[in-house]
Parts: structure tokens; C-alpha cells; sequence
């Protein structure tokens, strides 16, 4: 959790439930609230011209989601989506501005955050370039899976093969036999269709 839910309360944060697939915001709105998931799995991605999605993270409880576009005044540069049923906290820009101007450990965790987002963001930026599927994949396994645990398979990797494959950039099928071939090669290993890593 980035911001403590009372502290986000004390200062007029309120919750608001989304239903799987409704949007929470919208590629080209402006940003005029605080984001922190209660409960629930949210997508930020973006569409192509085809109609293909693009998923830029995947999110989860405790966790944040568009802070870095309340520093400045430009649109969100892609949407949000609620993947299950969401609880989010919700606080209005300026209170979120006061929060941070008032309690600067909450601002010093905020920056830490937004300095962790910014280096997934460049790994995963060189990682897209690659032409590997499974240097690709690992990437983001090892991202997801952070530096808390070294131990292999002791990480549940909770995204889908299609949602890999849209962080990745690469087909679903691609992404299901580069993941069979990562187990043969014991990078991974797969029980009840669950990734393990």
C-alpha cells in the first residue's frame, strides 16, 4: 500500500466500486483524481488502429494507478480498466497535492514509487525491442516477480497467456509455446495451467 487508506480518507478520499470491464478512466480525459486499488485487478492499456490492445501494466491491490499524470496538466495517455470487480479509493487532485505538501514521508514513499514505475518502464521498453519471445516473457516475470524471492517457482504469475502476450507484444500462440519451452528448459514450471516462476 503506497498511501495509507485512512490517511487517504482523512483528507476526503472516497471509494467507488467498478464492474469487470468498465472503465475507470479513459485515453485522452484528464486526470483529476488519485487512484489506489482497495480490491481488485486493473489494466492500463491502449487500442491500436486495428483494434488490437495494447497492455501497458497490470495492477493490483494496494497499488496505484495515474499518479505521475497529477503533476502536470496533461491527458492520460491511456485507459483503465477494471479486469475483475474493483473497490478503489478515490481522492480529488488537490487534496491529493495538500496530502503530499503536508506529510512529506507519504511524498518520499510516493517519489520512490514513481522512480521503481519509471525503471520497469525502461526494461521494459528495451525488453519490447527484443526480437526473443523468451527474453521477453522473462522480462516481465521478473518484473512482476520483483527481488522479494530469488526461490524459483515460488511466484504465482498472475496474468493469462493473452495478457502476456499483450504486454509483450507478441501472438497468444507464441506466448503458449515459448511458455511450454520455458518449462522444458526449467525456467519456469506450470500446474493446474498456472504459471509458476
Amino acid at each position: 500500500m503506497i498511501i495509507s487508506e485512512d490517511l487517504l480518507l482523512a483528507y476526503g478520499a472516497f471509494y467507488e466500486t467498478y464492474k469487470v470491464n468498465e472503465t475507470i478512466f479513459y485515453e485522452g480525459n484528464m486526470p483529476k483524481y488519485y487512484f489506489q486499488i482497495a480490491s481488485g485487478i486493473v489494466e492500463l492499456n491502449n487500442y491500436h488502429d486495428d483494434g488490437k490492445e495494447f497492455t501497458q501494466n497490470i495492477l493490483t491491490q494496494g497499488q496505484s494507478l495515474g499518479e505521475s499524470f497529477l503533476f502536470d496538466d496533461k491527458h492520460y495517455p491511456s485507459n483503465a480498466t477494471a479486469k475483475t470487480e474493483c473497490k478503489i479509493l478515490k481522492l480529488p487532485k488537490n487534496d491529493f497535492i495538500d496530502l503530499l505538501k503536508q506529510n512529506p514521508e507519504v511524498s518520499s514513499k510516493m517519489f520512490q514509487c514513481l522512480a521503481d514505475i519509471l525503471y520497469n518502464k525502461y526494461i521494459m521498453l528495451f525488453n519490447i525491442s527484443s526480437s526473443d519471445p523468451i527474453s521477453k516473457i522473462k522480462t516481465v516475470m521478473d518484473c512482476l516477480k520483483g527481488n522479494s524471492n530469488k526461490h524459483p517457482y515460488s511466484y504465482q504469475v498472475p496474468l493469462t497467456r493473452q495478457q502476456l502476450a499483450n504486454l509483450t507484444g507478441l501472438r497468444v500462440e507464441t506466448v503458449i509455446r515459448t511458455i511450454k519451452k520455458m518449462q522444458h528448459n526449467h525456467l519456469l514450471k506450470i500446474e493446474n495451467r498456472k504459471i509458476y516462476y
